[in-house]
Formats: C-alpha cells, sequence, structure tokens
C-alpha cells in the first residue's frame, strides 16, 4: 500500500464515522500532513455539540467502532476533554478528541506505507469553511440536537 492509497482508506474510515452520527453534525477538511512512511487526515466538527450531549456523541462513535470490530486502544473520560482511540484490523489508528471550546476533531494515522504524492480527499466537507482562513474556527453552526443545552431526553426549564 502506498501513501495516496492509505490516505483513501482513511478517508473511508473517516467518511463511515461520520456518515453513522445522527442527527448529521457539519465537517470541515483539516491539513493532512505526511511523515516518512505515515499519514494522518482530519476531519473538525463544526456543528456545536454542547458539553451535556458529547457522551451522546462519545457512545454513538464508540458503539460503531466496536461494531466495525476496531480494537479500542484507549479512552480518556476527562469532562472538559474527552476523547478515544481504536484501530482498525488493517493498522489504521483512528482518534475522537474533543478540544477547547468542545470542538471535535476526528484523525486517522496510517500505517507505515510505503512513500508516494498524496491528493486532496475527494470526500465533500459538509460545512463551509472561508478558503482565505489560516485556521478553522471554532464550531459555529447549531444542531437542535447536538447543540441542546440539556442531557438527551432531559427538559429545560422554561423560566
Amino acid at each position: 500500500m502506498n501513501m495516496q492509497s492509505a490516505a483513501e482508506r482513511a478517508d473511508e474510515i473517516l467518511d463511515g464515522v461520520l456518515a453513522e452520527i445522527q442527527p448529521d453534525v457539519r465537517w470541515v477538511h483539516g491539513p493532512t500532513t505526511t511523515g516518512n512512511c505515515t499519514l494522518t487526515r482530519r476531519r473538525t466538527v463544526m456543528t456545536v455539540v454542547s458539553a451535556q450531549r458529547r457522551g451522546s456523541l462519545l457512545g454513538v462513535v464508540d458503539r460503531f467502532w466496536r461494531k466495525k470490530g476496531y480494537r479500542m486502544r484507549a479512552v480518556n473520560n476527562h469532562v472538559d476533554a474527552p476523547a478515544m482511540y481504536a484501530e482498525t484490523k488493517d493498522g489504521f489508528v483512528v482518534s475522537l478528541i474533543v478540544a477547547a471550546k468542545g470542538q471535535v476533531h476526528f484523525d486517522v494515522n496510517t500505517p507505515c506505507v510505503s512513500y508516494s504524492e498524496v491528493v486532496d480527499s475527494t470526500s465533500q466537507a459538509t460545512a463551509p469553511l472561508d478558503p482565505e482562513a489560516k485556521f478553522i474556527p471554532r464550531p459555529n453552526i447549531h444542531s437542535d440536537f447536538w447543540s441542546a443545552e440539556a442531557p438527551e431526553g432531559g427538559v429545560t426549564s422554561g423560566r
């Protein structure tokens, strides 16, 4: 496998997990980085995921990864910055990391493969991003479900 094939496989992994999240979240591509024999593909969620709904999101992703046969490598249950890491049967390491302001990042690190040029992902981002932006902004897309301030099934007071 070369780096381009590995990048395409990483895109499949990312596309699969993002398609599993319902209601859907909006996302943009993060930078692809390459090493001597590895690369990392990234996706950043632009949907605001409230602290009250992060557990639901992590649960959806955890169940999907286990259903796909991924081996869970680590889980960080930190209240403000939870993260999960899993490995596919073919050696790709996938992670979900909740960073500052609740921004959710998905990364896939490839196993060591032969060097090749790598083109940008052909997966269509679902959130707009200013082409002149130097950095990906904080999440800024509201979701009635994911951005809700009440836990799933919870009720908020109307007072």
